[in-house]
C-alpha cells in the first residue's frame, strides 16, 4: 500500500528540470503560432544577438544629429585626409585619468614625394566632454538643438575619431548620417515591393487562369534581364534637375518595380495550395469578396514566410542603392549615405594612403550580416514545429 502511494505522489508532481513541467506543456498546447514562433526565435542566440545589433543601428540614424560630433558638411581644412585620432587615457604627465582626451594633429610634407602625414601633437591636449554645447542643428529636420553626446569644449578644434576625407569632412560624424539615407533606403524601399508582391502574386495565384498567365510572363520578362544593368539604366533616365529627395523616392519606386517578383512566386505558390482549403471555401460561400479572402484569410496563413521574405530582400536593397551611388548613378552628394562615401575610396591609390575610407564599407557588412542572421532565426521559428 506504501509503495502505491509513492508512486501517485510523483506522478502529481511537476516534472523535475529534465523533463518538461506539465504547466509548461499545457501552455505549449495553448500557445499561438505567434507566441511558438517567439519561444523557438529566442533560442536563435546568433538572430537575437543580430536583432539588438540592427536596433541599435536604427536608433543610431534616428538620433544621428545628437550622435554625431560634427555636422556632416562641417570641414577642417587644416586635417584634410588626416587618419584617425587616437582616444588616450594615460597622459605621460598625470597618468591614468578618467576623462578620455585627444591630441592635435601636426602636419608634415615630404619634401621628395609631397606625401602629407599627420603625427600627435602631445603639446596640444584636448579632452572630451559628454553633452557638450556644439555647432547647432535641427533633429529631424525641424527640432533646434546644439548639443551633442560627446565632443570636444571648443566646436573648431577637430574631433576625428575616424579620420577625415580629401574635403576635411569628418567621416565619422558623415558614417552616422549616412545610416540613417542607406537603412531608411532598405525599410521604405521594401514596403513598395512588399506591396506589389502581395498584391500581384495573391491575385496570381488566387483567380489564376489568363490574369496568372499574364502576371508569370511579366515576371519571367523581369527576370530574364541582368538586375545591375537594368538598376543603371532606369537610374540613368532620372531627370538630372530633380531634387535630391526626389532621386531618393525615384530609386526606391526602380528597386521596388524590379524586386517584387521573388515575392510574388512565393505568394502565388501558397495561394496555389490554399485556395482549394476548406476554410477559403467556407469564406466564399459566406459571400467574402475576392480580395477580402486573400487580405483576411489567405495572406495571414503565411505571414511568417512573409516576413521572412522581406528580412532577407532588405540588405539586397542596401547594397543596390550602395553600389548606385558608389558608381555615381545614385545618390549625389551633397546627400550622405554609406554608398556617396564610398565614392572616395575608388581610387586604389587613394586607398593605399588612406585605407580609413572604406570605414563605410565595415558598416555595410555588418548591417548586411545581421539581417541575414535574423532571417536565418525567423526563418527557423517559421515552422516551430520542427
Amino acid at each position: 500500500m506504501s509503495a502505491m502511494t509513492t508512486i501517485v505522489s510523483r506522478l502529481k508532481r511537476p516534472w523535475t528540470k529534465r523533463g518538461r513541467r506539465p504547466e509548461k506543456e499545457a501552455s505549449y498546447e495553448v500557445a499561438s503560432q505567434w507566441q511558438l514562433m517567439w519561444w523557438k526565435f529566442r533560442k536563435h542566440k546568433l538572430a537575437v544577438f543580430s536583432s539588438i545589433v540592427l536596433l541599435l543601428l536604427y536608433l543610431i540614424a534616428a538620433f544621428c544629429e545628437f550622435l554625431s560630433p560634427n555636422l556632416p558638411d562641417a570641414r577642417f581644412t587644416e586635417y584634410k585626409n588626416s587618419p584617425p585620432q587616437k582616444i588616450h587615457f594615460v597622459d605621460p604627465e598625470t597618468g591614468f585619468q578618467l576623462r578620455p582626451f585627444v591630441y592635435g594633429m601636426s602636419e608634415k610634407v615630404d619634401p621628395q614625394t609631397f606625401r602629407r602625414t599627420f603625427t600627435e601633437d602631445p603639446e596640444k591636449k584636448y579632452p572630451i566632454y559628454f553633452f557638450v554645447k556644439g555647432e547647432p542643428y535641427k533633429m529631424w529636420g525641424f527640432i533646434p538643438m546644439n548639443i551633442h553626446l560627446f565632443g570636444l569644449e571648443d566646436p573648431k578644434n577637430a574631433l576625428i575619431l575616424m579620420g577625415t576625407d580629401q574635403l576635411g569632412h569628418d567621416l565619422f560624424s558623415r558614417i552616422l548620417y549616412g545610416a540613417r539615407i542607406s537603412l531608411s533606403f532598405g525599410l521604405l524601399g521594401i514596403v513598395l515591393t512588399l506591396i506589389l508582391g502581395l498584391l500581384l502574386g495573391g491575385i496570381s495565384g488566387y483567380l489564376g487562369g489568363v490574369t496568372d498567365t499574364i502576371i508569370q510572363r511579366a515576371i519571367d520578362l523581369l527576370i530574364c534581364i541582368p538586375t545591375i544593368p537594368l538598376w543603371m539604366a532606369l537610374s540613368a533616365a532620372l531627370p538630372k534637375d530633380w531634387s535630391a529627395l526626389k532621386i531618393y523616392f525615384g530609386l526606391i519606386i526602380i528597386f521596388s518595380i524590379i524586386g517584387w517578383t521573388g515575392l510574388a512566386r512565393v505568394v502565388r505558390g501558397k495561394m496555389l495550395s490554399l485556395r482549394e482549403e476548406d476554410f477559403t471555401m467556407a469564406a466564399r460561400l459566406a459571400g467574402a469578396s475576392d480580395l477580402r479572402i486573400i487580405r483576411k484569410h489567405l495572406l495571414p496563413s503565411f505571414a511568417s514566410y512573409i516576413i521572412v521574405n522581406v528580412t532577407l530582400s532588405i540588405p539586397g536593397t542596401i547594397l543596390g542603392e550602395t553600389a548606385l551611388s558608389f558608381l555615381g548613378i545614385g545618390l549625389q552628394p551633397p546627400v550622405v549615405s554609406w554608398g556617396v562615401l564610398l565614392q572616395d575610396s575608388q581610387s586604389l591609390e587613394t586607398l593605399a594612403h588612406h585605407p580609413w575610407l572604406l570605414w563605410p564599407a565595415a558598416f555595410i557588412i555588418l548591417t548586411v550580416l545581421m539581417f541575414n542572421f535574423l532571417g536565418d532565426g525567423l526563418r527557423d521559428a517559421a515552422d516551430p514545429y520542427k
